[in-house]
């Protein structure tokens, strides 16, 4: 009996340990699944703390940008500022700038302010504020509400000539890209000049296509004059296809490139007696064009300028039509143009 209870007391010792023991274990992984949500947390707040710091950074490196661009900008005919003076409401006005570079203040009367930048025209009106006794220690604040100055004029071969405002870095295409775009008359041609050096305007060349590289986008400035030139034109007059004017995608444009626009020679062209007719400053020169060696490739092709005019006679009766220089330059003249590119 008495080992028995012993025996029994064994089986309750026992199982009161293994109950401790996975109990002890419940405890433990418990604290760890707590702990682990806690750390995740911690993990997610930090990358997030990242993502923000990141996104400050970017936008305080593009306020710096436009603060450094702004800066960049002088004021000119025509601005309109508003300025204040710390701690003296009554000085607060807004004027504009004259035509001669001069603002009126109230007190220092007038300044010149023109060509000069924000901080250089505030710098100078705190100077006159302090030397006049007007102020002491004065904090000026200037604001352009409108940049009438910083305009660049567009003209020429535009979807919408004008004057369109420049603030900040700008190139070729922003501009003409805000003119609506080219016409399909215009050329490869662009003169730009500049408001301070009127006398060398500089000639770009646009690439035959745009799409292929940006070269050409130079940088333009405030005051900048940009004229797009209207392509040149040549004529296909005669036996052809279709006598038309051909505006020049390019600087030239070949015989046979003419030729394959006018729809080609018909079967009564008198392909000997092609003559290209060309206006110079002392009148209009003719010039013979093997255009049957040509089109045999026993002749190499030739170029043609722009107002060159390409006439292929007939060996029909219809050749009366064309007698002499003075009749194909009249037919010439009476083509429609056609924006055709080769």
């Amino acid at each position: 009996m008495r080992s028995a209870k012993t025996g029994l007391l064994s089986y309750r010792y026992r199982s009161l340990l293994t109950f401790g023991f996975l109990f002890g274990i419940a405890l433990n992984c418990n604290a760890n699944g707590q702990q682990n949500p806690s750390s995740s947390s911690s993990g997610t707040s930090s990358k997030a703390n990242s993502a923000g710091q990141a996104r400050a950074a970017a936008i305080a490196t593009s306020d710096g940008a436009a603060e450094a661009s702004s800066s960049k900008l002088k004021l000119g005919a025509g601005d309109l500022v508003e300025l204040s003076v710390y701690g003296v409401p009554e000085l607060s006005t807004k004027a504009r700038v004259s035509n001669t570079g001069d603002l009126y203040l109230p007190l220092i009367d007038y300044i010149h302010v023109g060509d000069s930048t924000l901080e250089e025209a505030q710098a100078l009106i705190e100077k006159r504020l302090s030397d006049g006794g007007f102020v002491r220690n004065p904090h000026v604040a200037m604001l352009v509400d409108e940049y009438a100055s910083q305009g660049v004029t567009v003209l020429g071969e535009v979807a919408r000539p004008g004057v369109y405002p420049v603030i900040g870095d700008r190139r070729l295409f922003d501009v003409v890209s805000a003119a609506g775009g080219f016409t399909e008359k215009a050329g490869k041609t662009v003169t730009i000049t500049h408001r301070n050096n009127a006398e060398r305007p500089v000639v770009a060349r646009l690439s035959q296509h745009l799409e292929r590289g940006t070269g050409d986008n130079v940088e333009v400035a405030p005051g900048d004059t940009i004229v797009i030139a209207r392509a040149g034109i040549v004529y296909v007059v005669g036996d052809v296809g279709r006598p038309s004017g051909f505006l020049m995608d390019s600087d030239s444009i070949t015989v046979l490139q003419a030729i394959a626009m006018a729809g080609g020679t018909n079967k009564t062209a008198k392909l000997s007696g092609t003559r290209i007719i060309r206006k110079t400053s002392q009148g209009a020169e003719e010039m013979t064009i093997p255009l049957k060696k040509i089109l045999r490739a026993k002749a190499p092709d030739l170029p043609m300028r722009a107002d060159d005019i390409l006439f292929v006679p007939s060996s029909a009766g219809k050749t009366i039509m064309y007698r002499g220089t003075e009749s194909v330059l009249q037919v010439a003249t009476a083509l429609t143009v056609v924006a055709a590119h080769p």
